[in-house]
């Protein structure tokens, strides 16, 4: 996204903060946890966790328990969800 023009119509057609939680997921290297999640879009906790349990009744995302820790990862589906979202940014 070159410019503020850009990312302004992007976010016409998509709110800003889920479309690059999934865009963070799948570009992610290793394990994404819902705190690392948020610092990296600059969201609270609490916004991404919600938005991640519609994403997980939608079935774009699962939970994996590990410990007191929950992994997160893309469904299939929500990894081609996130393909066309980040095609479509940068197209714009």
């Amino acid at each position: 996204m070159a410019n503020l023009q850009n990312k302004e119509i992007f976010n016409v057609f998509f709110r800003e903060k889920p479309a690059m939680m999934l865009i963070g997921l799948k570009n992610a290297k290793g394990a994404v946890y819902a705190s690392s999640l948020a610092k990296s879009i600059d969201c609270t906790y609490s916004h991404v966790v919600k938005i991640l349990q519609e994403m997980q009744k939608a079935g774009l995302v699962n939970f994996e328990k590990q410990g007191r820790l929950k992994i997160l990862t893309l469904t299939k589906a929500g990894n081609e969800i996130a393909e066309h979202i980040n095609g479509i940014r940068n197209l714009l």
